[in-house]
């Protein structure tokens, strides 16, 4: 397998998107792979997350406007087998300037590209901004696939369809042509209330194989390892939600490593247009 590159996004936030890609990118690198994760989100959320400083000057954005190698920006972490490209404020300021470039879509694509050609990571996981603009778009266009977090509660269903949507744009407009999800995997789960089951049932209905079976459920300690700059398998190495993710890992790693899926196997999530019916949550 050459380097893949996985794009960890859902423009609603408050999803799990950045504890997905801080925990999964943890996991796979203890289960002996090459990870590399780049954060994208000008909040670096992530960054902190896994323990890594914040510094002027050191995330994609030089690379994104400029012509800085991207291998240059890359920092190991204290975890073997996982380096980080880290966030900063000031990519903010890609969202303006990007779309005054040529290419602009292509940006981050071209910048991944001597990182991928030289094979020292097995997999590139982006954690994007919870937001659909410039910076989630170059995420798109350099991406093989998506992974795409969905809280286990009412609004957070009306995201994926406007992912879906983005993603049609983009292989339609042949920027990527391939791009495809390559799981849907469902978090804060919690197994006491109706509506968490509903949603889980109504998403494995509709989106079959897609959805990995492992779901994320919602744990007091892992919403706390972030704040601590550590993952779950380091600050709470016994706990379900750890555990989860790291099952959540192997199934991920699992369809890598499998033949890449066709564009027309992506599932249709038209029917989550329309919300859910309301159902009592005790």
């Amino acid at each position: 397998m050459g380097t893949q590159v996985v794009a960890v996004a859902n423009q609603k936030g408050g999803v799990g998107k950045t504890t997905t890609t801080i925990n999964v990118s943890a996991s796979l690198a203890r289960q002996g792979q090459r990870v590399l994760m780049v954060d994208l989100d000008p909040q670096a959320n992530a960054t902190s997350g896994i323990g890594v400083e914040k510094s002027d000057g050191g995330s994609v954005y030089e690379s994104l406007v400029g012509d800085a190698l991207l291998s240059d920006q890359i920092i190991r972490t204290s975890y073997e087998n996982l380096s980080v490209i880290p966030g900063e404020v000031n990519l903010c300021g890609a969202e303006i300037d990007l779309p005054r470039m040529e290419d602009s879509l292509h940006r981050l694509q071209r910048a991944l590209h001597s990182v991928k050609m030289a094979n020292v990571f097995d997999v590139v996981i982006i954690d994007c901004p919870p937001s659909l603009g410039s910076l989630t778009l170059n995420a798109f266009v350099a991406a093989d696939s998506l992974l795409v977090p969905i809280q286990c509660e009412y609004y957070a269903l009306e995201g994926i369809s406007m992912v879906r949507q983005i993603i049609d744009q983009v292989r339609d407009s042949g920027d990527n042509p391939t791009l495809h999800i390559i799981g849907i995997a469902m978090t804060m789960y919690d197994g006491r209330t109706r509506l968490s089951q509903q949603v889980l049932d109504e998403v494995r209905e509709h989106f079959s194989d897609i959805v990995f079976e492992t779901t994320i459920p919602r744990a007091t300690r892992l919403a706390e390892a972030p704040s601590h700059g550590k993952p779950a398998l380091v600050y709470d190495p016994d706990g379900l939600a750890t555990a989860a993710y790291d099952v959540l890992a192997g199934e991920l790693l699992q369809r890598l490593n499998q033949i890449e899926l066709a564009p027309d196997n992506v599932v249709d999530v038209t029917a989550f247009q329309n919300p859910l019916p309301v159902q009592n949550q005790a």
